[in-house]
């Protein structure tokens, strides 16, 4: 199957604008954790702008990541293949 490069990025930005309201609804409601697991994500210490290289970072990343990209992922598959759908019966 070949993918169509138009619908897929209209997914792909779909997506990550739904993705970008949620983070900036969890950044709004609870500040101090986003805080600690964007810097987790980072590697750094947010408060002080340092590198934070801790096991617990480390694993607190790895977490977050994998969950941001299977989400995302599973998102784009799913508004690009309703965007195909769509193309197919319309």
């Amino acid at each position: 199957m070949k993918l169509n490069a138009n619908k897929f990025a209209l997914a792909a930005a779909i997506s990550f604008a739904a993705l970008w309201v949620l983070c900036t609804l969890l950044v709004a409601l609870l500040p101090s954790q986003a805080m600690h697991v964007s810097g987790a994500m980072l590697h750094s210490d947010m408060m002080t702008w340092q590198w934070d290289m801790r096991w617990s970072g480390l694993l607190i990343g790895l977490v977050a990541w994998s969950i941001t990209a299977g989400v995302t992922a599973w998102l784009i598959a799913t508004i690009y293949n309703r965007l195909i759908a769509g193309g197919r019966n319309g």
